[in-house]
């Protein structure tokens, strides 16, 4: 979608990529997962996990559908819509972990990356 964007941005198409956290829908129930007939041995432990703690966290989720739903009309009326829309606070902190490990990132390797020009 970021590349998208300014493909499409000239013809006055604006996209947003929606970032949500987790709604209490029904996303985390079995009916709503499906899991490939053959597996590999070496992931079948990570599969069990995944769906222990899918059932743990269906219904507990924190985010309100109707609310994204009414939001997500919101974004996309506006008339300068955000390049992302984080949806909900747990996708909030999600999200700025991710920005505090990409600086980490940066300033830990920001002498070698930046003395890579031609000389």
């Amino acid at each position: 979608m970021e590349s998208l964007r300014p493909e499409v941005e000239p013809f006055g198409i604006h996209t947003t990529i929606v970032n949500p956290g987790f709604f209490r829908t029904k996303l985390l129930t079995k009916e709503s997962m499906t899991f490939a007939n053959r597996s590999i041995e070496d992931y079948a432990d990570r599969t069990a996990e995944q769906l222990k703690w899918s059932e743990a966290q269906n219904g507990q989720q924190s985010g309100d559908p109707a609310k994204l739903a009414r939001a997500l009309v919101r974004v996309a009326g506006e008339q300068s819509p955000p390049r992302r829309f984080i949806a909900g606070a747990d996708a909030i902190a999600l999200a700025e972990q991710k920005v505090a490990d990409l600086k980490a990132q940066i300033d830990a390797y920001y002498e070698l990356s930046t003395s890579l020009s031609l000389d």
